[in-house]
């Protein structure tokens, strides 16, 4: 079959891997508590995934008048899963060691359905609320990815049907508007309710981040972009740039008004009309100075900084209260202790599974390949099975004993056992089984 439209090779474009890299550092800061707007960097994740796949699909299709659906879930797979392996059975061997008993009872929990690229979707039906219990779920970032892998099952059928023929790329574009638009307004309905976490983990509901960037990668959206001249791609990315940054400087979390009703569509609009310009002009002065060396560093580590940080958020204790005021601010300092380590695991992450398997290196191709695989998932498997469950209730206090007293001196004994335990008490200091650093309504 002859191919039907024609779809230039795309040159890579490091003005978008800088935006990757400015969208984690914002993710980043959020969790630790820093940047209340900054949870909207993972919508420029979504639109960025939108753009960049929709582009690979429709360049495909271009070029050989069909997609090869088997090989482009193949190279999504080589891309995600090794890392993401590697990464859920670290964090369950480092909270099995180090974690109170909540958090590796809630990890071996999730840790199945991590697997199944739905944990979106378990975290809805068992109701935990992302905006105040994803302190104790070790995996509870995983949301996104999950949200991003059933986005690549189904769209490439979608592109794949309506892109053939002569106009296969507008009715892409028609479809991925009005699907996005459809999105908005279940977001709408749904973002009502006073827990908004089934608006904002829902797959339905955030399709229209992935939908818009789809759309900006199509042939229609690409003329109009062309049309325009550089000083006005240059000014416009200037002022996208500062809108997207002012969303996540003044956007007052989850309760900010409008989020739901439209805001975070208009962030997840303009940063697909910012990365359609890039795309066209990533030369100009926003493309020089997004796509410098330590932004476009940054987005090449972003999936396995993205992977990392939570685990490492959650498991790396924090100062105790009451040190602010010695010349120090240690919630920064945590900060930076907690990213720097971030950071260094998605290097060697990135250095010893991501690359390898990516760049096809001899044990990562053909038998070998199949069987590293089967080796990793099997490796991942029986430390999920071989890990003791911690009984429900460990590492908790009954408070009612804690204050009951009596002559021979009960109240003090079970003090001294919990204090023993390293449990916490109503009030008290946390032990090794108390507080390891969970964050709280993030």
């Amino acid at each position: 079959m002859e191919p039907t439209t024609s779809a230039p090779r795309r040159a890579h474009v490091g003005a978008l891997d800088g935006l990757r890299g400015l969208a984690v550092v914002a993710v980043l800061l959020f969790h630790a508590g820093h940047l209340r707007g900054g949870f909207l960097g993972v919508d420029l994740f979504f639109v960025l995934s939108g753009f960049l796949i929709t582009g690979l699909l429709l360049e495909e299709l271009g070029r050989s008048g069909r997609i090869r659906l088997a090989a482009f879930w193949e190279r999504r797979a080589r891309r995600l899963l090794p890392a993401l392996t590697v990464m859920v059975a670290a964090t369950l061997l480092l909270a099995w060691a180090f974690a109170r008993p909540d958090l590796l009872r809630y990890a071996l929990q999730d840790a199945p359905w991590v697997a199944a690229q739905s944990v979106n979707w378990h975290f809805i039906g068992e109701q935990v609320g992302y905006w105040n219990a994803s302190g104790t779920r070790l995996f509870a970032h995983l949301w996104s990815i999950g949200v991003e892998w059933q986005f690549y099952l189904a769209w490439p059928l979608i592109v794949a049907l309506a892109g053939r023929g002569p106009g296969g790329h507008r009715r892409v574009a028609l479809v991925a508007v009005a699907g996005a638009l459809g999105s908005l307004l279940l977001m709408i309905r749904l973002g009502a309710a006073v827990d908004t976490t089934r608006a904002y983990e829902g797959t339905d509901t955030r399709a229209f981040s992935l939908l818009l960037g789809a759309a900006a990668a199509t042939a229609p959206v690409r003329a109009a972009v062309t049309r325009l001249s550089r000083t006005a791609v240059d000014v416009s990315c200037v002022l996208l740039l500062c809108g997207l940054s002012a969303a996540w400087l003044l956007t007052g979390g989850e309760k900010a008004p409008g989020l739901f009703q439209g805001g975070m569509f208009a962030h997840s609009l303009g940063s697909a009309v910012l990365i359609a310009l890039l795309a066209h002009v990533p030369d100009g002065l926003a493309g020089r100075v997004i796509g410098g060396a330590v932004p476009r560093r940054l987005g090449e580590l972003s999936y396995s900084l993205y992977l990392w940080h939570w685990p490492v958020y959650l498991l790396l204790p924090r100062p105790p209260a009451g040190l602010d005021g010695w010349g120090w601010d240690w919630g920064w300092g945590w900060t930076v202790v907690a990213a720097g380590l971030s950071l260094a695991a998605a290097i060697i992450s990135k250095a010893t599974v991501e690359d390898p398997v990516r760049l096809r290196v001899r044990w990562a191709t053909g038998r070998r390949g199949w069987a590293a695989v089967a080796a990793a998932a099997v490796l991942a498997a029986g430390v999920w099975a071989a890990i003791p469950r911690p009984r429900p209730g460990a590492g908790t206090v009954d408070v009612s004993r804690l204050s009951q007293s009596s002559p021979d001196g009960s109240r003090r004994e079970t003090r001294e056992r919990t204090d023993a335990e390293g449990l916490t008490p109503p009030g008290g200091r946390p032990g090794r089984g108390g507080d390891a650093g969970g964050l709280r309504d993030q």
